[in-house]
Parts: structure tokens; sequence; C-alpha cells
């Protein structure tokens, strides 16, 4: 079954008592929330997400909820809870949908030490990946966003999960948050995408959310080899640079661009090795997203020829 499979009304409930179950990758979530606004967004946009099977065990049990007491009734907020806890101060309820987005990243970039966690976004077409590393700016969502729009398969847009026994990227392909002018470059780069409602004055500026495309979402337990690392940087007006990058500074930007790399230490180190070696590795200068799919289209067609 999917999230589509449920009434707005069941899903609701489901919410509101015990929580929804829903997958996304190799992670099962049980999200509670008593906001109305909250449970009809996320039936649209969890829609193609599966629900776990009976007896699977929830990795993260999270809510976004009207926080108790006062500060119930002085001023709508909603908070974000993790096993019952509140990490994180409440938000506007308005905000409710994106702070509950946040919180799962949040969680993974805390928890999920058992597998490598690169800050990069991924795509994957023939079963090779191609990984984005970047900092906040850079453009590595409307990059991405663009590409799953292209004939690629969307990993992640926030972490490339390596599995330490052999390397192998796994997906995490839950919806991307694009930010500010981002939003309506994919609009008129694909007006077919599926995108929320934009959430205007967030703690990231304005934020709205696209579904992956659905062949995506049903491939969520298919991993892909690593293949390529590029570093994209979206500057106005630039004409488009795709120039190989020397291994040895790729490593070091992948290895800092790691949520825990000091905390799998040498196995770390292993595996950001073995994928640069085995990698191709550019650094992308773009101000036109046509010009850069059809740049790194070409280095897939490359490989495939």
């Amino acid at each position: 079954m999917i999230v589509g499979d449920l009434s707005l009304r069941e899903l609701g409930k489901q919410l509101g008592a015990a929580g929804l179950a829903i997958q996304f990758g190799p992670f099962n979530l049980t999200i509670r929330s008593n906001l109305e606004s909250f449970a009809s967004l996320a039936h649209r946009l969890y829609e193609p997400y599966p629900l776990p099977g009976p007896g699977e065990i929830a990795d993260f049990h999270v809510g976004i909820a009207s926080p108790r007491g006062l500060r119930r009734w002085v001023r709508r907020q909603a908070s974000f809870t993790l096993d019952g806890q509140s990490p994180f101060a409440p938000y506007t309820v308005e905000h409710a949908f994106p702070a509950l987005e946040w919180g799962i990243n949040w969680c993974v970039a805390t928890r999920a030490h058992h597998l490598l966690m690169l800050h990069s976004a991924g795509i994957e077409r023939n079963g090779l990946a191609m990984l984005f590393p970047a900092s906040p700016g850079d453009g590595k969502s409307t990059l991405c966003t663009a590409l799953i729009h292209s004939g690629w398969r969307l990993m992640s847009d926030e972490f490339g999960l390596v599995r330490p026994e052999d390397g192998m990227l796994l997906p995490l392909p839950r919806l991307i948050p694009l930010k500010n002018e981002s939003i309506d470059v994919i609009r008129r780069f694909r007006p077919e995408a599926i995108i929320g409602p934009a959430f205007l004055g967030t703690r990231k500026g304005t934020v709205a959310h696209v579904r992956p495309p659905a062949e995506s979402i049903r491939r969520a337990q298919e991993a892909a080899r690593p293949r390529w690392f590029v570093f994209p940087r979206w500057i106005a007006n630039a004409p488009l640079a795709l120039e190989p990058m020397p291994k040895s500074r790729a490593f070091l930007m992948v290895a800092t661009n790691a949520f825990n790399y000091e905390v799998l230490d040498e196995t770390a180190f292993r595996l950001v090795a073995e994928m640069v070696r085995t990698s191709d590795c550019y650094s992308l200068s773009y101000s036109d997203l046509d010009e850069a799919v059809a740049a790194l289209d070409e280095l897939s067609n490359a490989v495939d020829g």
C-alpha cells in the first residue's frame, strides 16, 4: 500500500492516533500530528510513498503538533518532536510542514551512523550514481530537481548514504525543498513538476517542496554504484564550465562534506578514498539549467557507450 490508498479522513485519523507509518528509502517513520492543515498537505505530497508492512519497526517516532500549555492558546505554534521530546524551539503553525521535513533530516543526520552520510545530492542512471557535494547556496537542489525531471532517478537531495560493507549508495528519495528564486526557476523549467505551496518567511527564507517522480519513489530500495562526483556552483550569467578536478582535492571536499566522517573514522576514510578513486571528479559552474543537464547527460552517455 501507499499513502494515496488512504482517504484524507483515514490519514488524519492515523496521524492523530498511533501515527502514520511511512517508508522513506531505508527508514521507516511513524508521524503523529493534530494539525488539520498538515494532514491535507501530507496526503498530497506523500501520496506515492509506501506504507511499511505489518510488524515492521519504526526507526523514528516523530510528530508535529500544537505544543502543550499556555503557548498553545497565546500564539498558534507547532512543535517538532522525536520520541516525545522537542529538540527545537516551536515554529509558527503555518510552517509546520517544512518544520517536520527539516526535523526528519535532523533525525537521519544525528542517528543513522551505521551508514556514511555525505552532505550531497545524488542521482542515478543505469545503475551508476552521480553525487553533488555542495554548500548551501551552490544550487545543488535546483540542479538535482532539473535532472530528475530529465530522465535521471533521485537518490537524495540531502544525503549520500553509503553502505560500509560494499560502498553502494542507498536511495533516500524524499521531498526536495527549493528555496527563494529556485522555486520559480523550476516552475518555468518543468511546469509539470509537482510542487507544494510556498512557505514564506521560514528560518530558511521562502521554501516549497518538490515531490520526486513516482519512479524514483517506487525504486527506493535499489542501490547504485558511485561513478561521478560533480561539485556544482550556480553563478549568474556565467558560461558553462565542466572541468576535471584533481582527486586529491575531491577527496578533501567529499570528506569535509560528510555529516559523520569523524564518527566513522577509519571506515569513512576508506569509503571516501575508494569512491573517489573509482569515480570521475569534476567542478561545474553554470547559469543555464538546460546547458548543465545536457553536459551531465553527455558524461553519462560517454560511459554507456
